[in-house]
């Protein structure tokens, strides 16, 4: 497979990644990290990473938005339920792994 066609595939698998996780606001981001250990923030960092690896400068928030759909503090506003202690804690845990391994 040729580097172009790669990058193409690549950026279709991308974003349809992003439509999911846009129809799937029942999914909260700290089970994703506590899964996963990446959210939908970190898609949206990643991407901007990427884009200044172009020479291109996103905001913060303007990278997020890209995976949101919308303002990250709208998606919050509408979707984000308040972590429970159990998610916390997990969070917490699998955070203090990553920083030992």
């Amino acid at each position: 497979m040729d580097e172009k066609t790669r990058t193409e595939l690549e950026a279709a698998a991308f974003r349809r990644l992003v439509a999911h996780l846009r129809k799937r606001t029942d999914v909260q981001n700290i089970d994703m990290m506590n899964l996963a250990g990446f959210c939908r923030n970190c898609l949206g960092d990643w991407y901007r990473e990427a884009a200044a690896e172009k020479g291109i400068t996103l905001e913060k928030d303007q990278a997020r938005e890209i995976v949101y759909g919308m303002p990250p503090a709208e998606w919050k506003k509408r979707y984000q339920n308040e972590a429970s202690a159990e998610q916390q804690a997990e969070f917490a845990k699998s955070s203090q792994a990553k920083t030992h391994s």
